[in-house]
């Protein structure tokens, strides 16, 4: 819902602010006061194409601003979180600027935005139907989604989208097992060598620095000898060995504490010693004993280490990121020999979800079809009331492919004269003219769904080439739009204005030797003789205020 409007020197407007309300705002004034410019002003905010035009004679730059109550419907919360857009008080302030060299800048609750990000918004902030503002209506996707609102296919709808998505889901998943299936193929003879070439030397955490140890050995066997002989000799073998002086030693201390006892001490601390000496010859005896030269075992380690070298080389720097590596290509392998089965899996989720899918989408073809014959005579019976009578509405119906929204191409088909084949609106229907059939699909749509949330609806010369009784209808069809949403109307008709909630003048003022467009919330007998004007033109009559003033009394009671 618009709550206020902010416009300057754009066109004939020098400064205007001005304040909506609920209900049936109606605009009115002479022809060319400037009462357009408002529409034009929401197109403009609506994302519309910026022109250097619009900015006044002498100034730099024109700004519109409009603040509007946020709809609570999460699609648009969701692109005003994907803009990094934050509401403050559940109010969205949508700001315009044009300069007078044509460049543009917009801006959303303060910050940077894009015409674009503008017009994705504007569906949700409001419709206009004027004579330059018809896209929406245009639209086969907008009329899709009026067929639905008319059939309250929601449901139906959400339904759909589902299953598409879930279906779309499946296709996306086999095109990325299909893809990576080829890369696989490709890649599964270079995995295969590799896994066989680490499983053929099947390197055990820790063999590199074992085999490492006895390389050295083997490399070292007489120099090893040598001093390990050596070394036992000097502790048992030699006449005059560490363990046969420490026996002796031991003897001797032995001998003192028989006469000295305190000694018993040191004979214990030897006699531990004596023993070690023993154990660590013996030892060395025994190593020397094993060493002996082994060429075929040296060149057997050396082999070994040269094949765990080749696979650090290529596998990683150590067996424990060798033998990962080899995991990784056993997981890699077992996703290929397993791809055929995923597959076949997703292939019968898919053919069941397109399955469901095509069942939905016929009962959701066949409901808008059925709402599409209500639709047709609902509107064609509005049409008459709006001196359109005789035009045929036809809702056409033509095969699209599979989408979330289902697989029918809708579009709206108007035949304006008697013998003429209906065809696309914009071929047939002059603006004013399609202003009134938006207004009566509108009214048909509305009629259907009760305690809707408040959407605004601008009608820009929606009582073109109209009068009298049909004037009153197009009056009456508006107060009834205006219960469920926030109507903006421009009109020349006093039927029309009479069922005003809320009443506004434009006029041309004269300041400074300048032309400006002003624009007046009128009430009471302020109102009474705007539709007074209107009837009878320049000379106000009493009789024209009298007339004025059932009308406006008709119009409340309504």
């Amino acid at each position: 819902m618009l709550v206020e409007l902010h416009v300057e020197n754009f066109a004939v407007v020098e400064r205007l602010r001005v304040r909506f309300h609920p209900g049936l705002n109606l605009l009115t004034g002479e022809t060319g006061s400037g009462k357009s410019i408002v529409v034009d002003s929401l197109g403009l905010l609506f994302g519309g194409r910026a022109s250097a035009e619009v900015v006044r004679t002498g100034t730099e730059r024109a700004r519109v601003s409009g603040v509007f109550v946020a709809p609570p419907d999460p699609a648009f919360r969701a692109l005003l979180e994907e803009a990094g857009i934050a509401l403050e008080d559940e109010e969205l302030i949508v700001e315009r600027e044009v300069t007078a060299t044509g460049k543009s800048r917009a801006l959303l609750a303060n910050r940077p935005a894009t015409a674009t990000l503008l017009k994705s918004l504007a569906p949700w902030l409001g419709d206009i139907h004027g004579q330059n503002e018809q896209q929406r209506l245009h639209s086969p996707e907008s009329q899709r989604q009026m067929l639905d609102t008319f059939a309250e296919n929601g449901a139906l709808t959400a339904e759909v989208g589902e299953l598409f998505g879930a279906w779309r889901a499946c296709a996306r998943e086999l095109e990325e097992i299909d893809r990576a299936e080829q890369e696989q193929l490709r890649l599964a003879d270079l995995w295969s060598f590799q896994r066989r070439e680490i499983e053929e030397v099947d390197p055990r955490v820790g063999e590199d620095s074992e085999l490492e140890g006895e390389k050295r050995v083997l490399q070292n066997v007489t120099r090893l000898a040598e001093h390990a002989g050596a070394a036992y000799q000097a502790l048992y073998e030699a006449p005059d060995s560490a363990v046969a002086q420490a026996r002796a030693a031991a003897k001797r201390v032995q001998e003192l504490v028989r006469i000295d006892p305190s000694l018993g001490e040191v004979a214990e601390l030897l006699r531990p010693a004596v023993i070690s000496l023993e154990e660590a010859g013996l030892t060395l005896r025994d190593y020397v004993g094993k060493l002996h030269a082994d060429p075929g075992r040296l060149d057997e380690v050396e082999t070994r280490l040269a094949a765990i070298d080749r696979l650090r080389r290529k596998y990683g720097a150590t067996i424990e990121e060798i033998l990962e590596f080899l995991t990784v290509l056993r997981t890699k392998m077992q996703t290929v020999a397993e791809a055929g089965e995923r597959r076949a899996a997703i292939e019968a989720r898919r053919e069941k979800l397109g399955r469901e899918y095509a069942a939905a989408a016929g009962r959701l073809t066949r409901a808008r079809k059925t709402a599409a014959g209500r639709l047709e005579k609902r509107v064609e019976q509005e049409l008459a009331a709006l001196a359109m009578a005789g035009t045929r509405f036809q809702v056409a119906f033509a095969a699209a492919g599979w989408s979330a929204e289902g697989v029918d191409a809708v579009r709206f088909l108007v035949s304006a004269n008697v013998g003429e084949e209906p065809r696309e609106l914009d071929k047939v229907a002059s603006g004013g003219e399609v202003s009134r059939i938006a207004l009566a699909i509108k009214t048909c749509i509305e009629s259907e769904r009760p305690g809707a949330a408040q959407h605004l609806l601008v009608f820009d010369e929606v009582d073109a080439g109209i009068g009298g009784e049909a004037a009153e209808s197009v009056g009456r069809r508006l107060k009834a739009l205006s219960r469920s949403n926030q109507v903006l109307c421009v009109t020349h008709q006093a039927n029309i204005a009479a069922f005003a909630d809320h009443h506004y003048r434009v006029e041309k003022q004269q300041s400074n030797g300048r032309t400006v467009a002003v624009m007046t919330e009128l009430t009471g007998e302020e109102r009474t003789r705007e539709i007074g004007r209107m009837l009878s033109g320049q000379r106000l009559t009493p009789e024209a205020l009298r007339h004025a003033a059932q009308l406006i009394e008709a119009g409340a009671a309504s």
